[in-house]
């Protein structure tokens, strides 16, 4: 939908005249329902006259097309402007303006990423040429009036008061400039010639009519270059159940466009291949000429195997498959064919970064769409929020009336394809009671450390057979080189350079945490093998070898473990209300803290394929781990 529709001669009279930002915020209210708030207002006062301004005159044809706030379907997505026309060879273009109000802005070392101010402080966000071009190339791989009409669309942002610095147009930034042009305080001539070379003739056409009543669907050169990633790629291989489930969602996906809405439920545990079968899933719908995505609450799973599948750590017009479980709380009713939940059991019940939109993630989900798949782990609950589960699944299914159907991956393919090394965990971090008392290393290569520095050396030697050997430990340890904290800035550089998150003096051990630039494709980055990863960059992933740092939040005395909450030192979301739901519920809420905890471990002792190495930082803890171990 377009918000702002008209031509050019009529755009500018509406700037000059009347006040545009009032006429923008009445369409907004009466076709979106939406209430607008004041910055999003103000954003159109300071931005609108500056684009009006610079189309007046003579020079471009009144009878150009000019749409203002296009909402993209299928996204919560707007596009600022857009202004259509024709070239001096009759070809149709539409140039995509994003409009920003900046004055400035920090390089940071993160793909396609800025740090800029906002009204609450300063954040990362995306570098406006990126944010410009992912648009165009979501209506190229979507907007059948784009593809089937042979309209070229052109992106460029326009930073109307941004004095032009060695920030924005950086050239780490410069593959997407390349793809679309930014344009500065001081750059009006440039952009109105940029427009002009594009623009020579008005919307014959109906430019922007095609644009906005376009089908969504995927283009046959989308599918085409995903069925082509896809061929070869041995990550993707499907072994046994998980052929035999990917075949069943598909019977299923096709049921769902009957208008029988379907759900389904994919238990499995670590290892069993269920990103493996999302993936699959995800690149077979796009081939159907369905329009499906791949969905996850943590960012890290949807990095790294958009990484995976591309063979690239750049963004690419793929990025557009890949969203936050959080990005449905507002979309229509089954706007969608087919969403792909992985790390389903991570999903919340409010979203946004102050939790304050939506009602439940479950539920919008299945809203949202006729079929949805949903992958899950309930041993990897990690935090206090996560409400992932097959019976909150099987509820809000059963409020839409869709048809449910439960599978289990079994076939166990990470931790050498061990079932008894996750029988034994579960066991020896006291999850759940069975016959394996003792792992006999010689079906699974586990060893217990005495000194943190060698286990260091040892992920670091192992990570030169092919990057994959990382470091990753409990939240016991606050992120004291976190840049943006005042505790961090306030230190001299001589002591921020001998500064580490994680630090043992007696075995000269320190080492940082991996958020600061890497991000959530630390996993992949040969570099971040001298970093430690969390639960939130390693949970749904996969390495050959792992080490583990396990803190005081997990101990053992005398055989029994003892679990302790206190050991996590403030700033760990996970936990972050744990001591008022023990107030409140003394018993069960106590039991939840713990299972949160003995949860996390599980999962960061299960991210290696071939090898888990471990440090506890209790000595007697250190010895409980290797009494359980045969052959040792």
């Amino acid at each position: 939908m377009i918000v702002y529709k008209a031509s050019k001669e009529q755009f500018t009279k509406d700037f000059t005249v009347g006040c545009i930002e009032d006429i923008i915020r009445d369409k907004v209210e009466e076709q979106l329902h939406k209430k607008v708030g004041d910055s999003e207002y103000r954003s159109w006062a300071n931005s609108l006259p500056m684009i009006g301004m610079l189309l007046s005159g003579d020079d471009l044809p009144n009878n150009a097309g000019v749409a203002i706030e296009y909402s993209i379907p299928s996204t919560q997505n707007r596009i600022d402007f857009i202004i259509a026309g024709q070239d001096s060879n009759g070809k149709d273009h539409a140039i995509l303006i994003e409009l920003k109000q900046w004055t400035e802005a920090t390089l940071t070392n993160k793909d396609a990423i800025v740090n800029t101010r906002f009204s609450h402080g300063n954040k990362d966000t995306q570098h406006p040429s990126y944010q410009a071009w992912s648009y165009s190339m979501l209506l190229n791989s979507f907007n059948s009036g784009v593809y089937d009409g042979d309209i070229e669309l052109i992106p460029c942002a326009y930073l109307h008061n941004y004095k032009e610095d060695d920030v924005i147009k950086n050239k780490f930034y410069q593959e997407y400039i390349d793809a679309a042009p930014v344009f500065c305080k001081d750059d009006k001539k440039e952009l109105k010639d940029f427009i002009k070379k594009y623009i020579k003739h008005g919307d014959k056409n109906d430019i922007i009519y095609k644009i906005e009543n376009g089908e969504i669907r995927p283009s046959k050169a989308l599918a085409d270059s995903m069925v082509s990633l896809m061929k070869g790629n041995k990550e993707f291989v499907l072994i046994d159940d998980q052929k035999e489930i990917y075949e069943e969602a598909k019977k299923l996906t096709k049921k769902a466009k009957t208008g029988n809405k379907q759900v389904l439920i994919i238990e499995g545990g670590p290892g069993t291949g269920k990103s493996v079968v999302a993936i699959n899933l995800l690149v077979e719908l796009t081939k159907m000429g369905l329009i499906g995505q791949y969905v996850t609450r943590n960012s890290a799973p949807r990095s790294v195997y958009e990484a995976k599948l591309t063979k690239t750590m750049k963004k690419t017009q793929f990025s557009n498959l890949f969203r936050g479980s959080g990005s449905f709380h507002d979309t229509m009713p089954n706007t969608f064919d087919a969403l792909i939940v992985d790390e389903a059991h991570r999903l919340n019940e409010k979203s946004g970064m102050f939790s304050h939109l939506g009602e439940n993630q479950v539920k919008e989900i299945i809203n949202s769409s006729l079929f949805s798949v949903f992958f899950i782990d309930e041993n990897q609950k990690v935090t206090l929020k996560d409400i992932g589960s097959k019976e909150e699944i099987e509820k809000w299914a059963n409020h839409f009336n869709a048809n449910v159907t439960n599978r289990e991956l079994k076939s166990q393919f990470r931790c050498s394809g061990s079932d008894g090394y996750l029988a034994w965990l579960d066991n020896c971090l006291d999850i759940r009671d069975n016959a394996n008392t003792f792992l006999d290393v010689n079906d699974y290569d586990f060893k217990v450390y005495d000194n943190p520095t060698q286990l260091k050396n040892k992920i670091i030697e192992l990570n030169k057979e092919r990057n994959s050997a990382r470091i990753v430990a409990g939240y016991c340890w606050k992120w004291v080189t976190d840049s943006n904290s005042k505790q961090w800035k306030s230190l001299s550089k001589e002591n921020q350079d001998k500064t580490y998150d994680i630090s043992f003096p007696e075995f000269e051990f320190g080492m940082r945490w991996n958020l600061k630039e890497d991000g959530m494709l630390w996993i992949l980055k040969p570099e971040s093998v001298n970093e430690v990863g969390c639960i939130h960059t390693c949970q749904g992933l996969e390495l050959d070898h792992i080490g583990v740092i396990l803190g005081d939040d997990f101990i053992v005395r005398n055989g029994e473990i003892i679990i302790k909450p206190e050991a996590h030192p403030g700033g760990d979301k996970a936990l972050h209300t744990w001591k008022n739901l023990v107030k409140t519920d003394p018993i069960e809420g106590r039991d939840l803290v713990e299972s949160i905890i003995k949860n996390t471990y599980r999962t960061l002792l299960t991210r290696g394929a071939k090898s888990c190495h471990l440090y506890c930082t209790d000595e007697e803890t250190r010895k409980y781990f290797r009494l359980l171990l045969k052959n040792n």
